[in-house]
């Protein structure tokens, strides 16, 4: 399991950022999420908190290192792939604190990346003497955990089998060099370099959602996510990436 963190504000006050976190898709730095869907979104009456269920189809290249260990045929042309993330998120602006939790729900044989982060009002001086000034900054924390399991179920079925070198690698094949527990470390530390990227491209994409509000409000991001959408294809190939994930489903 590999564990990696970041930090960082946004020069925006939080109801500002959570409004951006949920109009964040699509951006210019986010054209591989293809589409967004709400599945359940309630105030609880008790706390006024927001909790919100959503469902993301993102496309992907499978890194070579990766396609490498992978059956033919389990990803597509060149590495090709699409997944559906599920996004957990509760708001309270009263408090001033938003957590969210994405996880990926295909490839978690493979590896399985789970995204947690924290939304947080940073508080002023003044905002502790007067409530009615609010900061206008808010604090980020980024916390992503990876576990493969790539090879587990292999080891498995030798160990069910009585086989006593299940922890001894392989004599011949590509599983010579490594032993499960090495290849599993290797897919993990992939997912670690390709999360680093994607959370610079993250920021980047919030921040022009973030301008696009500060400039023309919700119309001015409503009309950015329709450009974008435009230059990632138009309706098309959502329509075809929708097929693809519903036949893939029928498949399993």
């Amino acid at each position: 399991m590999k564990v990696y963190e970041s930090n960082f504000n946004y020069d925006y006050p939080f109801p500002t950022v959570t409004l951006a976190y949920f109009l964040r898709y699509p951006n210019p730095y986010s054209r591989h999420v293809l589409s967004t869907d709400v599945i359940d979104r309630y105030v609880d009456p008790e706390t006024k908190r927001l909790h919100t269920l959503r469902l993301h189809l993102k496309k992907s290249k499978v890194p070579g290192a990766i396609l490498a260990l992978l059956p033919n045929g389990l990803a597509g042309p060149g590495g090709s792939s699409q997944s559906f993330i599920l996004e957990k998120s509760v708001v309270d602006i009263k408090e001033g604190w938003m957590k969210t939790e994405s996880r990926n729900m295909e490839w978690t044989g493979i590896l399985s990346v789970i995204e947690r982060q924290q939304f947080r009002r940073n508080a002023s001086l003044e905002e502790t003497v007067n409530e009615a000034n609010p900061s206008n900054s808010t604090a980020c924390k980024t916390t992503v955990t990876f576990v493969s399991k790539l090879g587990q179920a292999r080891a498995a079925r030798k160990k069910a089998a009585g086989d006593a070198s299940v922890d001894e690698p392989p004599k011949q094949g590509f599983f010579a060099a490594w032993s499960t527990a090495g290849i599993q470390r290797t897919v993990e530390l992939v997912g670690v370099k390709r999360t680093k990227i994607a959370l610079i491209n993250g920021k980047e994409g919030m921040n022009v959602v973030l301008e696009r509000l500060r400039h023309g409000g919700v119309l001015e991001v409503l009309e950015g996510m329709r450009r974008d959408r435009m230059e990632m294809g138009g309706e098309g190939i959502l329509k075809q990436a929708w097929k693809d994930a519903a036949t893939r489903s029928g498949d399993k």
